[in-house]
């Protein structure tokens, strides 16, 4: 769920090195399906959902494998960061759309990702585009900042977010940027790989069962150029049994984060045992945090052995607070969503997401529409046929407006691993959204892209 397989050696590597942009080129369409509609009952949509074509975003740029994608937009601008599962190492690959996703420049591979992993997105108000990933190097392990001036076609800016203590852990990091340079970026720490232990699945990426687990938070106020001291999010540090926390900036420069909380079962060992998902937020900048507070208790907890990214947080155009993830019970794995009307003080009962009965994976994220109303995506293995990415739209006070409707219009094979989380952005003016995700519908995973239109 947060290192993918291939990476766990090289998360202790002690050395890393920069590779250069690509150069971009003309818009590419390597169409993996064509489009097709479906039926809606969305009230205040066109009564229908149209899907359109999925390309393949990732190409040839550093086959063969690419897995774990996240995206970001800005008015028609798309952009989209993923795993590259290259020979020899792990990098991260990007690539960027003009047109709302209809088309895709070739993708290029950020500096300073050589043995990279768990890459996100965000743009400014103005513009800015920052790629945050994980790195190594010299006995730390660290969040790198790549930031581009210049809507995603070079990255001249790069900064290694290094902790203070050498030898200790840092994985998944998310990040998200303001107006006037303000960025915040969150990552999981621990002060010493000491107690760390790691399963890894074939087919999947890993989980802790052991190890000092913290929520982290990072500010930087000149474009990512140089970044404040470390602050936990999750209370008990250095051993909150807290991870995976992405954010958002709310109404008045608010923070807000959801995390996952692993409890410990055994506090000298620091071994851990089923989570459970928790938001809290910051008006200060995140110097502190208020009070955890638990989302969807009533459907069950996440076990130790999700390898995916297991929470996610979106808002909607008033303000409303979106929190999506899957529980595992009786060889069942559930999707779920919740939702906050008044700012994250209190949350929704959890509301049922996926409709199978399988214990496949449900990996569950969302993106704010209009006023009251997420699209929610899923990507899983539900399928014999294999992994598949589904969509639908929830509005608040109505519930489900609609059936799932599979995006993906092939199935990828079950045995290669798609990545721990996929994309997923809204698009100014009409009702649109793009996609993005991994699949291996031939040999190799590749990353693909679909605009949906409502």
């Amino acid at each position: 769920m947060r290192v993918p397989y291939l990476a766990v050696a090289a998360a202790f590597a002690l050395a890393t090195a920069a590779v250069a942009c690509s150069p971009a080129a003309a818009p590419h369409s390597a169409t993996a399906s064509g489009g097709t509609a479906a039926t809606s009952a969305a009230s205040g949509f066109a009564g229908h959902v149209t899907v359109g074509p999925a390309t393949d975003i990732s190409g040839s740029t550093c086959a063969p494998n690419d897995a774990e994608v996240e995206d970001a937009s800005w008015r028609q601008d798309v952009y989209a960061a993923w795993i590259c599962q290259s020979p020899g190492a792990l990098r991260i690959g990007f690539a960027r759309s003009a047109d709302g996703g209809r088309t895709w420049r070739a993708p290029l591979i950020m500096p300073g990702s050589k043995g990279g992993w768990d890459p996100a997105v965000a743009v400014a108000p103005d513009g800015t585009v920052y790629v945050s990933f994980m790195n190594t190097g010299a006995g730390y392990s660290f969040p790198v900042v790549d930031v581009s001036r210049d809507h995603g076609r070079t990255f001249a800016q790069r900064t290694d977010v290094v902790p203070p203590q050498k030898g200790n852990w840092g994985d998944r990091d998310f990040i998200t940027a303001g107006p006037h340079g303000l960025v915040y970026l969150t990552w999981d720490y621990a002060p010493t790989t000491k107690y760390l232990k790691i399963v890894c699945p074939k087919g999947g990426s890993c989980s802790f069962t052991h190890g000092q687990l913290n929520a982290v938070f990072q500010k930087s106020t000149d474009y990512g150029r140089t970044w404040g001291p470390i602050t936990p999010v999750s209370p008990g540090f250095p051993a909150s049994g807290a991870d995976l926390a992405p954010l958002l900036i709310g109404p008045g420069g608010r923070v807000d984060v959801l995390y996952q909380d692993l409890t410990y079962t055994d506090r000298t060992t620091l071994a851990l045992g089923p989570a459970h998902v928790y938001f809290t937020s910051s008006g200060d900048g995140g110097r502190t945090w208020s009070r955890p507070e638990l989302i969807g208790g009533s459907a069950g907890a996440i076990t130790g052995a999700v390898w995916w990214i297991d929470g996610a947080i979106a808002a909607d155009a008033a303000g409303n607070l979106y929190a999506t993830w899957d529980t595992q019970a009786n060889g069942r794995d559930i999707g779920w969503l919740s939702y906050s009307t008044n700012a994250g003080k209190a949350w929704s009962a959890p509301v049922r997401v996926t409709p199978d009965n399988t214990g496949a994976p449900h990996i569950v994220q969302s993106a704010g529409g209009p006023p009251g109303i997420a699209y929610v995506g899923w990507l899983s293995a539900s399928s014999p046929r294999g992994y598949a990415q589904y969509l639908r739209v929830f509005q608040i006070g109505r519930g489900w407006l609609d059936a799932p409707v599979p995006v993906s219009r092939q199935f990828g094979n079950k045995p290669v691993w798609p990545g721990d989380t996929f994309g997923i952005v809204t698009l100014p003016g009409a009702h649109s959204l793009v996609l993005t995700w991994g699949s291996a519908v031939a040999a190799h995973s590749q990353i693909f892209a679909a605009r949906v239109s409502f």
